[in-house]
């Protein structure tokens, strides 16, 4: 019985959130510059869903899952994130650079006409190199893979066909990349770094705190805690939020200007959601004032955020759900589940959710609102990643993951490390306290298969009981299997067990063990 309640008790993923993180691993899968699926209504990489955002944002729902629901299933995590890694480093991303930090847009005139430069990390841009930055960093914390510490391992290239003999090359790792964001901040008295020239946007320059985060855990060292201090000191001439009580956007960094839209719910939520991982306090002191003053009540007691006009000057068309997927997210971090429910449930209504492949997300819509003046605007960024994330994370997700989730221990601890095609994790919860394994997986488009998955560092803990469905299958002793029954098969290869299993659909497998006799 107490197996049976760990199992019951352990968290576990349901079948939209399933869906959802299917969707986020399929995309990870796709061959090297297929942006099928994620590309929203506007060119050249410039708005707040270009791939940069979806590719970083999608790795770091990637860790929240893995950290808090699903820890002892890195093989569902690794090789998607390392593949986000290596897709963020595609010039197709970054290229956008050598146009954009040339200036002449509204909100860096002042500067004239500045030199086109190639290398996408050398000289502002944080709202690229910064998730590149805490990408590699978090990669090697969650999976203590020191891969991007290599030297060279973050390399930016392009190799033309018909121009530029030689093409272009920067080369980077994790900590040369670090150190290069580091130093950045210093220079600026820690205001932080701009996105496009001159342009200091509060929401980009979290994500190197996160970074720098992740480096204190991998590395040692305070550098977090002292770029937050000094955040927090150049921030007070200014003003985190305005006399409204809303995040300021930017600053003009020559003018030394606050630039705060009148009508950009997503400055508020980003904002907040990012940056309750280390100023939680001060950010759930000003959510409940924030969310009133975006919200919008929906049909049946869901809920919404009211649609608001472009930023963009030129561009007056452009609005996305980027506001609503952002209060989601922000929702999903601070706690307030009951506006999260009810803006999930807004979405599944009035946002043509759809199941493709055992995958779920929302497509693509651009028309701003439908005929009863409700908003349903979609964007690929919403609609792959911050509804996902918003459904996948668990209260304060980001700042427990900025914390420090693990430690020796939990890499030391059994895990699922290899697995066949086709299947779905839902559960992977080791209990330490108790010694036991709880995972269940099911087929990924409800057909019957032949599943095999692989448990690493499973001997020596003592003798062991497998149950498939809450029914004894399997035993053996700290070291060999001695039987198995129930029509799935057992062995074992080195320091891993591998089970063999018909799966038919939803099935949960646990390992008890009994450790007073472990060696």
């Amino acid at each position: 019985m107490d197996a049976i309640r760990a199992r019951s008790e352990a968290p576990s993923l349901d079948v939209v959130q399933a869906g959802s993180l299917r969707r986020i691993l399929e995309l990870s899968e796709r061959l090297p510059d297929d942006w099928s699926g994620m590309l929203g209504p506007t060119t050249l990489q410039e708005d707040f869903g270009a791939l940069r955002f979806q590719l970083a944002y999608m790795a770091y729902v990637l860790a929240l899952t893995h950290a808090h629901r699903l820890p002892a299933a890195p093989v569902v995590f690794q090789k998607p994130f390392d593949n986000f890694i290596q897709k963020i480093l595609s010039p197709d991303v970054w290229t956008y650079w050598h146009y954009v930090s040339t200036g002449r847009g509204p909100f860096n005139k002042s500067l004239g006409e500045l030199p086109a430069q190639w290398n996408p990390v050398e000289v502002d841009n944080i709202m690229y190199s910064a998730y590149v930055q805490s990408m590699a960093l978090m990669y090697h914390y969650l999976f203590r893979d020191p891969k991007y510490a290599r030297p060279g391992a973050l390399s930016f290239s392009i190799k033309p066909l018909f121009w530029g003999e030689g093409g272009k090359l920067f080369l980077y790792d994790e900590t040369s990349l670090n150190d290069h964001i580091y130093w950045n901040m210093v220079e600026r008295g820690y205001l932080g770094i701009a996105c496009e020239p001159n342009c200091i946007f509060q929401v980009c320059n979290q994500i190197p705190i996160i970074g720098f985060r992740f480096h204190d855990l991998v590395y040692g060292g305070n550098l977090a805690r002292e770029v937050t201090d000094g955040y927090l000191a150049a921030w007070s001439e200014f003003g985190i939020l305005n006399e409204m009580g809303h995040y300021n956007m930017m600053i003009q960094e020559r003018e030394r200007t606050l630039i705060t839209p009148d009508q950009a719910p997503w400055a508020d939520f980003w904002m907040a959601a990012l940056m309750h991982a280390w100023n939680p306090d001060f950010v759930r002191e000003h959510y409940p004032k924030q969310m009133a003053a975006w919200r919008m009540d929906g049909p049946d007691g869901t809920l919404t955020i009211r649609p608001v006009r472009s930023i963009a000057p030129n561009r007056p068309e452009l609005i996305s759900a980027r506001d609503f997927g952002w209060a989601a997210v922000c929702a999903s971090e601070v706690g307030d589940e009951e506006t999260l429910a009810r803006m999930l449930r807004y979405a599944d209504s009035m946002l043509q959710p759809t199941w493709e492949r055992g995958s779920y997300y929302y497509p693509r819509q651009d028309e701003p609102v439908n005929a009863s003046g409700m908003p349903i605007t979609m964007d690929p960024h919403t609609g792959n990643v911050l509804l996902a994330y918003a459904r996948l994370n668990v209260p304060g997700g980001l700042a427990k993951l900025y914390d420090g989730v693990w430690n020796d221990e939990h890499f030391a601890e059994p895990a699922v490390v290899g697995m066949s095609s086709g299947i779905d994790v839902r559960q992977a919860w080791f209990d330490n306290a108790t010694g036991m394994l709880s995972l269940a997986f099911a087929p990924r488009d409800q057909r019957a298969l032949a599943a095999e998955f692989e448990i690493g560092r499973f001997w020596g803990r003592g003798t062991w009981t497998i149950l498939l469905d809450d029914v004894a299958v399997a035993s053996g002793d700290p070291g060999t299997v001695l039987s198995s029954t129930g029509g799935i098969a057992v062995r074992r290869e080195d320091e891993r067990l591998v089970i063999a299993l018909p799966l038919n659909g939803l099935t949960s497998v646990l390992v008890v063990w009994d450790r007073s006799d472990a060696r």
